[in-house]
């Protein structure tokens, strides 16, 4: 009975997921019919036989269809899951944590190695080996492939810019069936408020209207669906001939290079299937594949084929045959479901955006931005205020720029496509890598879906002259400025470890700079994990005294989505119980929250919690084997030295608890804590040397420069009170 009833919830939990997804993750899928046939023959492609063009286009939107989102993307990418998450940077996380693919920072380098096997107890091939070692040993290979990874998340970036603009005045079009002679700038008008509008709310959270996005979709796609069903059976039943592949080769036999040329419009049938794997996280693999394999797909293909059976009765309306094929008593609540859709689908992409941005900003790619969170329920529902105005800006220029929806979908195709072409290769990694299938195997899925992209690719490369180069040129500015960002930052981290001072040598050269300790807990930012960061040093060569009380505290972003609550701290003791000196290891996924709210009482009930413990080696078991190199962690395979040398460090605690005892040690800490807490943190100026090539300082002293000075300060991203924070200014010539 038990059983039964477990599976009835889990039945009704699935369906309620996936009843939730038609909202948040289809609504650019769902909103494509508006305008692929509109932008398929916008270009030179001509009627030579009626029937042909039209059901040869409907064949390829039906195998596009079945072939991208439903084989590859339901099947076998939303496999590729890093514990529930999705995108591409969960593809490359995965990658990274079953060998060495990934870049790390120095401080990282050595503790890279993952602690657990992402993928499977399948026994490891010699291609993996042989990919694994290839990858280990050239440096160049992972940085192609982290410019692989970050070419793909700014193509979905893009997308923030062109889905919004390309739904909404797709949408908003609709009108001029009815008012024929309304002038363009009208509709561009509407569109460009409708567009504010949108970005206008977004600071309210998705959470706040959320409830109506999916009936709003379930609306629209019961009305496309039930509108196809009716012109299939009132205009040309036969249309279901097109099902088969023999039309599509029919049509690139009678058409040619123009009919190639037409692909860049049919391939926007698929734009958001990537949102399918992007969202995971907020739903399941389950009810993913029950809405879109179970309502979705069937709505969308009997609204083609009934575009399709429309178009080969109307042939004089191709530019407008969507709103044509609208039956006139329902014309004006279909616009208006039209246009709410189209609101639906571009607030999908949005919040899509921040969640991207999120992540490049958490494995330092992106520069610091505010990151709020807006729904306490739901995990992931975020607001970058930086971001929502810079799209909204980019949204209205390009509507006001191009005014057209066939330009604006021919760069639309080619973001899509390139994103999809991304996520194919970093799945021939996964599935030999990973997975451990046989070679074989990857070589299948990247020939059957990776030559399908290609051909999609190839023709929206023929349209760069035609809005094709917008994507190219956003995707390439957004990427300059991440490889500038990471550049910079891999750089200032590898100062900050070259020129660290060792703890022993710090103090032992403080007695002889007279240097004093005052009363207080003193917090020390900085992104090294062993030794005393320069900026504390110069601080100390400067101004000889420091606080009572010091904590080292490090944030470290782990290429996992989420890190366990009770080993986000992890805190240990780098010198003599008397000199009261810790270091604090903050550990964060690239999905997790970063809630800054009263981390100072967290973090010293932590080390009150370790002190009252016997002072045992960590506060809990560091994720991924990362530990520092002058902390009494020591991991538990290091051998019988590394035993013998825990087991000397225990004893030393025992003989310093006889003389003190633990609660000595926890007064202490209350005292300081009572005197104040003081926030110390690098106001660095990072300049490339004089020696240093054109590029670099270009790079370092122009670029970076400029994207430091205009982000938030480390101070304010990492919510530092402004009345306890103390600066240190130092140059890093880099």
């Amino acid at each position: 009975m038990e059983t039964r009833q477990s599976r009835l919830d889990l039945y009704r939990t699935t369906l309620c997921l996936a009843y939730q997804s038609l909202g948040i993750v289809y609504g650019d899928l769902s909103t494509s019919p508006i305008y692929v046939y509109k932008s398929t023959f916008s270009g030179n492609l001509r009627l030579y036989e009626e029937d042909l063009e039209i059901f040869g286009v409907l064949s390829l939107v039906f195998w596009t269809l079945t072939l991208i989102p439903l084989c590859k993307y339901i099947i076998f990418v939303l496999s590729a899951d890093d514990n529930g998450e999705g995108g591409t940077f969960a593809l490359y996380s995965l990658l990274c944590r079953s060998s060495r693919m990934g870049i790390f920072f120095p401080s990282q380098a050595e503790h890279a190695h993952p602690s657990y096997d992402g993928g499977t107890s399948r026994k490891e091939g010699k291609t993996s080996l042989v990919i694994k070692d290839f990858f280990e040993k050239h440096y160049y290979s992972r940085l192609f492939l982290l410019l692989v990874v970050l070419l793909g998340t700014s193509m979905v970036i893009g997308d923030g810019i062109l889905t919004p603009t390309m739904s909404v005045l797709s949408a908003v079009s609709g009108i001029k069936v009815k008012i024929p002679h309304l002038h363009e700038y009208i509709t561009v008008g509407v569109a460009c408020v409708i567009l504010m509008a949108i970005f206008s709310l977004q600071h309210c959270g998705t959470s706040k209207v959320g409830f109506l996005f999916a009936p709003i979709l379930v609306a629209w796609l019961l009305s496309v669906g039930g509108v196809g069903l009716y012109n299939i059976v009132h205009w040309n039943p036969g249309v279901f001939r097109a099902l088969s592949p023999y039309y599509a080769y029919k049509f690139f036999k009678v058409t040619g290079k123009v009919g190639w040329s037409s692909l860049g419009g049919i391939v926007l049938c698929v734009t958001g299937a990537e949102a399918m794997f992007a969202d995971l996280g907020h739903f399941s693999q389950v009810s993913l594949r029950v809405a879109f394999a179970g309502f979705v797909y069937p709505c969308l293909v009997f609204a083609y084929m009934g575009e399709a059976a429309y178009l080969s009765k109307h042939i004089e309306d191709l530019q407008s045959s969507f709103y044509k094929a609208i039956p006139e008593p329902i014309f004006w609540p279909f616009f208006v479901i039209a246009t709410l859709a189209s609101v639906v689908a571009s607030q999908a992409i949005i919040s899509a955006t921040f969640s991207i941005i999120s992540q490049c900003r958490a494995l330092k790619c992106f520069p610091r931005v505010k990151v709020m969170h807006t729904s306490d329920e739901i995990h992931g529902r975020i607001y970058i205020p930086e971001a929502n105005w810079m799209l909204m800006v980019l949204c209205l220029a390009v509507v006001l720029g191009f005014r057209d929806t066939d330009k604006i979908g021919n760069a639309y195709g080619l973001a899509v496509i390139t994103v999809m072409f991304v996520t194919t290769c970093l799945m021939f990694l996964v599935i030999v890598t990973v997975w451990k299938r046989h070679v074989l195997v990857a070589l299948i899925f990247v020939l059957v879906f990776g030559s399908i992209e290609l051909s999609y690719m190839s023709a929206c490369l023929m349209k760069i002259h035609r809005g094709g180069w917008l994507p190219l040129v956003s995707s390439l500015v957004i990427l300059c400025l991440m490889l500038v960002w990471k550049y910079g930052t891999v750089k200032k981290q590898e100062f900050e470890h070259q020129n660290k001072v060792g703890l022993d040598r710090f103090l032992t050269i403080g007695p002889s700079l007279g240097v004093i300790r005052v009363p207080g807990i003193g917090l020390i930012y900085s992104n090294i994990t062993s030794g005393v960061p320069p900026m504390f040093s110069h601080f100390v060569a400067n101004f000889p005294a420091f606080h009572k009380v010091l904590i080292f505290v490090t944030i470290e972003t782990l290429l996992v989505p989420r890190v366990p609550v009770n080993e986000r701290l992890v805190i240990s003791r780098v010198s003599l119980p008397e000199h009261h000196i810790f270091r604090c290891t903050v550990r964060y996924g690239y999905k997790d929250v970063r809630d800054s709210y009263d981390f100072e009482s967290k973090l010293v009930d932590k080390v009150e919690e370790f002190l009252q413990g016997g002072e045992t080696l960590t506060s809990s078991p560091p994720p991924n084997n990362v530990a520092d190199s002058d902390t009494d962690a020591v991991p538990e395979s290091s051998g019988t030295a590394a035993a013998a040398a825990v087991g000397r460090r225990r004893v030393r605690f025992r003989d310093v608890e006889l003389q003190s005892g633990p609660n000595v040690n926890v007064r202490e800490l209350m005292e300081a804590r009572q005197a104040g807490v003081a926030y110390m943190i690098g106001n660095t100026c990072v300049v490339a040397r004089e020696e240093a090539s054109f590029a670099k300082k270009l790079a370092i002293n122009m670029i970076y420069r400029f994207l430091r000075q205009n982000c938030r300060r480390p101070a304010t991203a990492l919510g530092i009170p402004h009345t306890s924070l103390i600066e240190v200014g130092m140059v890093y010539n880099i």
